[in-house]
């Protein structure tokens, strides 16, 4: 995915005729903090609702005012986790493209994370896995073996590990909210599960069963 394919075609751009009350306006109809200056093409930078505040011109025209502008921007083919660095690295809620330096149009913090929902299969049914485990023992054909021996497919897989750590989570969700057998079967194969998150009902029934095994071995 590439930035030019989430360019919001909601969201307008300012101009330096523009007042600040009017940005302000925009700013809580599209619920964003920031929003560009544009002029015929070309991107002047990014303007937040503090600066407005800061510089008492709700009343008057941006351009009237000499904006101390920063102007982050992404080209239209840098991918799209290059966007989500720059979101994340200066706590943006718009992100300018640019090509050939003329502007493009913006991405908005809730385009991100529409993408990102549907990357992560998160309106699909199912169950969600969290695996702990060194980092030298990941093994994403083996994790992909147990869950569909199964009888199950994984609707999306990522990873995080924490900093100054050899440890790694493995996030997985399937698609299926029964994952019992999934679990034991982790399980078997020596799998720390960190967490799951199922239907309380299922859950339920996988404690039970694992309460009625353990006072089997107690009675053997």
């Amino acid at each position: 995915m590439l930035a030019k394919e989430l360019i919001s075609d909601i969201v307008p751009a300012l101009k330096t005729s523009d007042t600040g009350l009017k940005a302000l306006s925009w700013m809580e109809i599209f619920r964003i903090s920031h929003m560009p200056i544009v002029n015929n093409k070309e991107f002047l930078g990014l303007i937040s609702d503090t600066d407005i505040y800061d510089l008492n011109m709700a009343d008057e025209p941006i351009g009237n005012h000499k904006l101390s502008l920063f102007s982050p921007y992404v080209t239209a083919n840098q991918h799209i986790y290059e966007v989500i660095e720059i979101v994340s690295r200066l706590n943006l809620t718009v992100v300018p493209v640019l090509e050939k330096k003329k502007f493009l149009g913006l991405i908005t913090l809730n385009d991100l994370i529409q993408y990102f929902s549907g990357l992560l299969s998160v309106n699909n049914p199912g169950a969600i896995i969290v695996l702990e485990l060194h980092q030298n023992d990941y093994s994403l054909s083996e994790i992909s073996q147990i869950i569909e021996s199964n009888d199950s497919r994984i609707l999306s897989i990522y990873t995080r590990s924490p900093e100054e750590s050899m440890k790694m989570e493995v996030i997985i969700k399937v698609n299926r909210t029964d994952i019992a057998s999934i679990i034991q079967t982790f399980e078997r194969f020596d799998y720390n599960i960190k967490a799951s998150f199922m239907d309380d009902e299922e859950l339920d029934s996988l404690y039970d069963n694992r309460f009625e095994s353990f006072m089997r071995y107690l009675n053997t």
